[in-house]
């Protein structure tokens, strides 16, 4: 019996390494709108971010997440993706405000 290496994966954030299931993506869509991509398996340019609100944060603050996914992120987008984020990470149960400040 084979067993398969862990798919691991480097989060925009903080620069962390973790198993692809323990990580959010982030998608560029081939029609050129970013998404939030629960299934981890959509057609386009993805990037990952820790499960936290804080790591999404550093991401859109240092400008990685749109390097990663190769796109100019609008004030609303980061709006629109923060928002999907939070209403992900409660489903799952695992929402992170910060890092600890709160």
């Amino acid at each position: 019996m084979r067993h398969r290496k862990p798919s691991i994966r480097t989060c925009t954030g903080c620069g962390a390494t973790s198993d692809k299931r323990d990580v959010v993506r982030f998608v560029s869509t081939p029609g050129g709108t970013v998404e939030l991509d629960p299934t981890g398996k959509a057609n386009g340019r993805g990037a990952y971010v820790c499960a936290t609100m804080a790591c999404f944060d550093d991401a859109v603050r240092k400008r990685r997440l749109s390097s990663a996914l190769r796109v100019n992120l609008k004030e609303d987008d980061t709006d629109r993706l923060r928002a999907e984020l939070e209403c992900y990470l409660t489903d799952r149960g695992a929402l992170v405000i910060g890092d600890g400040d709160a």
